[in-house]
């Protein structure tokens, strides 16, 4: 069989082996509930508490800031749901290219009749018109909750957390950034950053699947979205996901002390891809902002529609290349992008998203365009 080629890092990483050797042992024999009073569930306990530690002083936050939970739509689901019921927001500022996390999210609210909900234009270019969500908060006659991804996991494009946070700030609404795509990709210094709430993947970054974070500023009092247990100091109710939580934290610090050398060389390959490709099929093009303020491991490529190009996915999947049309949470009902749709709607062409890591090469990558080539 040949080798597959994996350049769908946005939809999901591999595990570190040093990972999997930090949760094993919590998978084996130190398998005590963590609300067990007797030394096995104190054992566990401590190392939930010190994966806590852990990611807290990583992303310079308190320790009482940092909630393990299932991952990104858990976490977004709950600061969103929060916002609204327990803060007062009733007036929600979102927009159309956020992950479906969040649009579901604040589109069962607005449906449910909990709180209002207006849409922050998004530029030609992919990012988000600030000068637009400044007259929508200047406007708004309730409290609002803003919720804006810090960056898209289709396109890249990226927000700067302090200027949307210091508009907030101006405007005494709540801030819930969607940072599946940055954590544990980019240094957070969350003790200086204007922001509520912000989330985590462990999966995204070589991490476990099944195990995430959500940061809640301590400013900020919310309810439990999952209710039962008084786990995660009464936020989230229900057995911990241990080894996860466990692999997380190491999944973190290993990815923070990389972060140097890994950045600079997905960023080169990025680079090194848009190159090959303009050199190779001049009719490329790019969605997003790729240069500019953009996510370095991913690379929305726009490509002309062509007999062949339609069943571009298919393709590249006999050829044991793995990539995605648009992003990979909806890759099973393929109704196209609702980010793309939203930036450029062209009927004419079709979308590729490559999403790279640490362990994809440049050699790789000249097999993909080879691959390409021959179907455009």
């Amino acid at each position: 069989m040949k080798q597959r080629i994996y350049l769908d890092n946005a939809a999901t990483t591999s595990l570190e082996p040093e990972v999997l050797d930090a949760m094993m042992p919590y998978l084996t024999t130190h398998f005590g509930n963590p609300s067990s009073i007797y030394s096995y569930g104190r054992e566990s306990r401590m190392a939930i508490e010190n994966a806590r530690k852990s990611v807290a002083k990583i992303l310079n936050a308190h320790p009482a800031e940092i909630f393990f939970t299932s991952g990104g739509t858990e976490s977004s689901n709950t600061a969103i749901t929060g916002a609204v019921r327990f803060l007062g927001c009733k007036h929600i500022i979102s927009s159309v290219i956020e992950h479906h996390a969040t649009t579901h999210t604040v589109e069962h609210l607005h449906k449910t009749g909990e709180a209002k909900l207006s849409y922050v234009n998004v530029l030609p270019n992919g990012h988000i018109d600030l000068e637009h969500l400044e007259s929508l908060l200047a406007e708004s006659e309730e409290k609002c909750l803003v919720t804006l991804m810090h960056a898209n996991n289709e396109i890249g494009n990226m927000i700067d957390l302090h200027t949307v946070g210091n508009i907030c700030k101006q405007y005494h609404a709540i801030f819930h950034s969607d940072t599946v795509q940055t954590v544990g990709h980019f240094p957070f210094d969350l003790r200086n950053t204007p922001v509520h709430f912000i989330t985590g993947a462990g999966h995204k970054f070589h991490g476990p699947k099944g195990a995430g974070m959500l940061y809640i500023n301590e400013n900020v009092k919310i309810e439990p979205f999952v209710h039962g247990g008084s786990q995660e100091r009464n936020m989230r109710a229900g057995t911990e996901n241990l080894y996860g939580i466990v692999g997380f934290a190491k999944a973190l610090e290993l990815a923070t002390k990389h972060y140097e050398e890994d950045s600079i060389y997905i960023k080169d390959l990025k680079n090194y891809m848009m190159e090959t490709l303009k050199t190779h099929i001049p009719e490329v093009g790019f969605n997003g902002d790729p240069l500019g303020e953009s996510l370095y491991a991913v690379l929305s490529v726009s490509l002309p529609k062509t007999e062949m190009s339609e069943m571009l996915l298919f393709n590249l999947d006999i050829n044991g290349i793995c990539a995605s049309g648009g992003s990979a949470c909806t890759s099973g009902a393929d109704q196209g992008s609702h980010v793309i749709r939203a930036i450029n709607n062209d009927p004419n062409r079709v979308t590729i998203r490559f999403s790279f890591s640490k362990h994809n090469t440049t050699e790789e990558i000249d097999t993909v365009v080879e691959q390409l080539k021959k179907m455009i």
